[in-house]
């Protein structure tokens, strides 16, 4: 077949045997490449001279006491190497079960893997990015017309999840007020498809759908749109140390108790007095003077306010809220990174305020929250 491959002796039955080091060297004297295979290759190279990169084909890389065989290495921008692995004969399960293990290791190595086949069967696998066209003869593939690939570029769909959705919660709630990303397929030139991933405006993902992760090629733009959904949280998590002690819910009860005129009367006049008996210093510790630096102890709210929150809490809880709300508005990726950090920062500082105000109060830390929540994201005029 025109290529130099190494070879070695080995006994077997008495008898001494020349045999290839590698299983693909050995296949080459059995199954002649086909002319599809050949034409593939040579537009491949043609496509991405054209936009200015280099490549050839069949690349030995040595890696270690082994060898890496790739169909067609592609040069990228940046140091990118993309290894094109054709496929368009039958192979059976052996054979496909390496076809994983050739790719990890092409990975490893600096090489994204590249998988092109013309059968559904393999294109349907997950085992490394594969993409399809539709079954021509060579001088079709060859010919510089508009070669589709039909299958394995996705277009990423990005949507909340609420009444209006089209599309399903993928957590299998009714609406859960989420944002979501839904992989939607989308053809693209084969030469452009080439270009691009040698480029970086085009890579590989992994999109979990329910139980199962697809291997897919998105744009850059939604690749970092995906890490920008899976890096923010619309709410901190709660602690797991304020839940109640006797396993009650959190939720609001839904039954009031019957209004009794000594119960409504005695917060009004005592205010002080329920929390006497339980934990005796707070009084002391809101009656002492603080410097102006000094954040740790609540001050009351001014006694206009209905609420009876401390402006402290009030504050974070505003600052929390913008730096969330700026964050929604950028678009770079990078600066929203910086500004996630940014919001996570305050909103950390606003959920520490709030457990240790219900702490001290004595208080049920998950109705402070949503009680200022409400007063800030709903003021009362």
């Amino acid at each position: 077949m025109g290529v130099e491959a190494p070879m070695h002796l080995r006994m077997r039955g008495g008898r001494r045997e020349a045999v290839h080091e590698r299983r693909e060297d050995e296949e080459r004297h059995h199954v002649p490449m086909s002319d599809e295979h050949k034409a593939y290759q040579e537009r491949i190279l043609r496509a991405a001279l054209e936009g200015g990169f280099g490549g050839d084909s069949e690349v030995r890389t040595r890696v270690g006491r082994t060898w890496i065989q790739t169909d067609t290495l592609v040069e990228g921008a940046d140091g990118r190497r993309i290894g094109w692995e054709v496929q368009l004969s039958t192979i059976d399960e052996s054979g496909l079960r390496g076809v994983r293990a050739r790719a990890g290791k092409a990975a490893k190595n600096g090489i994204t893997p590249a998988w092109h086949t013309d059968r559904t069967a393999y294109a349907q696998r997950n085992d490394t990015h594969w993409t399809r066209s539709d079954r021509l003869p060579a001088h079709l593939i060859a010919h510089n017309g508009d070669l589709r690939i039909v299958s394995g570029f996705r277009a990423l769909d990005f949507w909340h999840c609420n009444i209006s959705a089209l599309y399903p919660c993928p957590d299998g709630v009714r609406r859960c007020g989420k944002a979501h990303a839904t992989a939607k397929p989308r053809d693209v030139f084969f030469d452009d498809m080439v270009r691009q991933t040698a480029a970086g405006t085009i890579v590989p993902i992994q999109f979990r759908a329910g139980k199962t992760v697809h291997r897919y090629w998105v744009t850059s733009t939604d690749r970092d749109r995906l890490d920008d959904l899976h890096g923010d949280d619309t709410r901190l998590p709660l602690e797991r140390d304020t839940a109640p002690a006797s396993g009650a819910s959190r939720n609001l009860p839904t039954c009031r108790p019957a209004t009794d005129p000594l119960a409504v009367q005695a917060p009004e006049n005592l205010p002080s007095i329920p929390a006497l008996p339980l934990q005796p210093s707070p009084p002391a510790i809101e009656a002492a003077p603080q410097s102006p630096g000094e954040h740790t102890a609540p001050r009351p709210r001014t006694a206009d306010s209905p609420s009876g929150l401390p402006s402290e809490l009030i504050e974070l809880q505003q600052a929390a809220d913008a730096a969330h709300l700026k964050l929604q508005q950028l678009h770079d990726h990078h600066e929203r990174a910086e500004q996630r950090r940014v919001w996570r920062q305050a909103a950390e500082a606003a959920q520490a305020a709030i457990t240790h105000y219900a702490r001290t109060k004595r208080l049920n830390r998950y109705e402070v929250e949503a009680r200022l929540r409400q007063l800030v994201r709903r003021p009362v005029h």
